[in-house]
């Protein structure tokens, strides 16, 4: 009798086997999100494009999902994977989309030039720059610099902002008043404060999340312009964030004062801490290179080749390899987290700025 049920099943296992590949293919054919996949997905934002998908088992493209507005950069998801945020240059708006499907669920107004995205619970904080007159920025003390700085004297600019999005209501609760063009964004380690980096003016400064209040400024300038990437380690115990125009990063103690600047190669930006807070890794926009610093001491370990103008970098959930964008020569740079070489080139994507994955994974723009 058991042999006979057995003989029952196997047909109807081998059709459901059959449907459920079926089921697979149709998702991926019609550019899903949520194919299975061993090690999760990453979420590429193309400024001249959309928002590609990499199936991390495959390191190979599975999708693409258009958000609905120009210039996407900034992106983050949500803690339970179902909703992948991306901030839209063009469209001075947010999309919320369905992760699964890739759908965009709603397009939330922000203001001009939104930037940065950093998901903390139900709230997404986006940086926008209603003063930003666009473009790479110009060498210091160039004429190109004296003439921006006149025209936006001129503009009597107003400074950037961070907006606080509700996700769940899908609208713009209130905006933190950062400096000028802010940039990157961090959390303090109680999950009281928020940190930006006000790339126009040198500062980098901390606020209250609750009321926006202005708790502290830290000039950057004597160590050098326009700070840029912002990281809080690990532990909690300090944070550090790159000078652009400085060729340095500089570290910050819990009670947000600099104890230490460290120089690094050319126009560094993207910043990273490892899971374990044992390295750390700087993207170098100018010396198409990750640089690699041992995170306690703080010096170089390497540098490792990437491409064009690699703005932002992701490791994998699985922490064995690091996914690097690389704008100015369209691709991204796969490298192998342990031996620290690049194993690997996505190509064809279109101005790539920022990526993430899910399941969430320690990066220039996320943080588990």
């Amino acid at each position: 009798m058991r042999a006979r049920n057995m003989e029952l099943r196997i047909p109807a296992i081998r059709h459901l086997g059959r449907a459920l590949s079926l089921l697979g293919f149709a998702c991926l054919a019609a550019g899903s999100i949520s194919a299975a996949s061993a090690t999760g997905m990453a979420y590429v934002s193309n400024q001249d494009g959309g928002v590609t998908v990499i199936d991390l088992n495959t390191l190979a493209v599975v999708g693409e999902i258009d958000v609905g507005a120009g210039g996407p950069r900034g992106l983050g998801v949500t803690a339970d994977g179902k909703l992948l945020v991306t901030a839209n240059r063009d469209g001075g708006n947010v999309a919320l989309i369905d992760r699964a499907s890739g759908k965009v669920l709603k397009h939330v107004p922000i203001g001009k030039n939104p930037e940065f995205v950093r998901i903390r619970g139900d709230y997404a904080f986006v940086s926008f720059e209603p003063a930003s007159v666009g473009g790479p920025p110009p060498k210091p003390g160039s004429e190109e610099e004296k003439a921006m700085e006149k025209a936006r004297a001129k503009a009597q600019e107003q400074p950037a902002q961070v907006a606080v999005v509700d996700l769940k209501q899908g609208k713009v609760i209130r905006n933190i008043t950062g400096g000028l063009e802010t940039e990157g964004i961090e959390f303090s380690a109680d999950g009281s404060k928020i940190l930006v980096t006000n790339e126009e003016d040198e500062t980098i400064t901390v606020h209250e999340i609750e009321t926006g209040k202005l708790v502290k400024t830290i000039s950057t300038e004597k160590y050098g312009k326009r700070p840029r990437g912002i990281k809080r380690a690990p532990d909690g115990k300090s944070y550090v964030a790159t000078l652009e125009f400085g060729n340095r990063l500089v570290v910050l103690d819990g009670e947000f004062n600099v104890v230490k600047d460290v120089p690094t190669g050319a126009v560094p930006y993207g910043v990273a801490f490892d899971r374990k807070g044992e390295r750390l890794f700087v993207a170098l926009a100018k010396d198409r290179a990750l640089q690699v610093f041992d995170a306690k001491t703080y010096q170089p370990v390497k540098n490792v080749p990437t491409g064009q103008r690699c703005w932002h970098f992701t490791f994998t959930p699985d922490d064995k390899q690091i996914l690097v964008a690389c704008g100015r020569s369209h691709e991204v740079v796969v490298i192998d987290a342990k031996t620290l070489e690049p194993v690997k080139r996505i190509e064809g994507k279109k101005l790539p700025w920022g990526i993430v994955t899910y399941p969430k994974s320690v990066g220039s723009l996320d943080m588990p």
